[in-house]
């Protein structure tokens, strides 16, 4: 009988989390799966408890929450073949959507976990810290620190809100990129470094960006104005602001991002200050995955 723990994010969602993992846990343990669930009093105890499980031997490390704990738990389980299961229940869920997870239906989340189809999957790095989505550096990182402070209103809203109560004083922030050795000085609103293609509930802002090909996507928003960033806002949601002036992309193994005053968040989790160095790693992450991804559904 496979041995899975379970890890819970009881808050995730408002609440969600545990909700969902009252459902989850029996459902997995009716098909046969032998099920040690886990639920750390705050975040470095769940994280101290992933990995002491997958030390313990266990079959795989099933994540019940948002793309915070999909973070958690990959740094447990990377370079591991340990596989990750992920059964979302967060805000944004945004590695669940990329990898054609159920956002909607938990129960069909954990069957994936039980049909046990996984594939490879790359992951980030900036600074130690593993990360499974985008980096954001710039004008969305700004967003995300206001954006966590907020307990009002649940899910993308909270985001939009954000938005236009950040865009009020932002000005563009002075740059020094190096792509791939490459320098690069420049003035923009935001910097972000996709290993997979969206963050924030669905804000597509790195289009494109494929979970397997061992590169990253940098992409850069130049300058704007407030009125023309807000009209443009909502095609980040449909990946059609690629063919923006404004917007460039990069497609490259390692950058560093210089900037004063600017922290970088990644997987929705605060990283650190910059300057920092984000590296690909190709195919560090296993993850549970369906044959057939589910229909994207907001």
């Amino acid at each position: 009988m496979s041995a899975i723990a379970v890890l819970v994010n009881p808050v995730a969602g408002h609440g969600r989390g545990a909700t969902v993992a009252e459902a989850v846990v029996p459902h997995l343990r009716h098909a046969g799966l032998r099920v040690i669930r886990l639920q750390g009093r705050d975040v470095e105890e769940a994280a101290d408890l992933a990995v002491a499980a997958v030390d313990d031997g266990v079959d795989s490390l099933v994540v019940v929450g948002g793309d915070g704990m999909v973070h958690l738990g990959a740094q447990a389980v990377a370079d591991r073949d340990v596989p990750l299961g992920i059964i979302p229940a967060g805000t944004g869920n945004d590695t669940a959507r990329s990898l054609g997870i159920d956002r909607r239906n938990p129960l069909l989340a954990a069957d994936v976990v039980v049909d046990g189809r996984s594939r490879t999957v790359d992951l980030g790095e900036a600074d130690g810290h593993l990360f499974s989505t985008v980096l954001a550096a710039g004008f969305d990182s700004r967003v995300n620190e206001r954006a966590n402070t907020m307990r009002w209103p649940r899910g993308q809203l909270r985001y939009t809100i954000a938005t236009l109560a950040e865009l009020r004083g932002f000005q563009p922030i002075g740059y020094t990129l190096e792509l791939d050795g490459r320098r690069v000085e420049l003035d923009a609103m935001l910097v972000a470094v996709g290993n997979g293609p969206s963050y924030g509930g669905g804000l597509q802002m790195c289009a494109g960006a494929d979970l397997g090909d061992g590169l990253l996507d940098v992409v850069l928003i130049k300058p704007m104005g407030k009125a023309e960033l807000v009209a443009v806002y909502p095609r980040l949601f449909r990946g059609t602001h690629v063919t923006h002036r404004s917007y460039e992309r990069h497609r490259v193994r390692t950058v560093r991002i210089a900037a004063a005053g600017v922290i970088a968040y990644a997987d929705g989790e605060r990283i650190g200050a910059l300057p920092m160095t984000v590296v690909a790693r190709p195919g560090a992450l296993r993850v549970f995955a369906p044959e057939r991804p589910a229909q994207d559904v907001r």
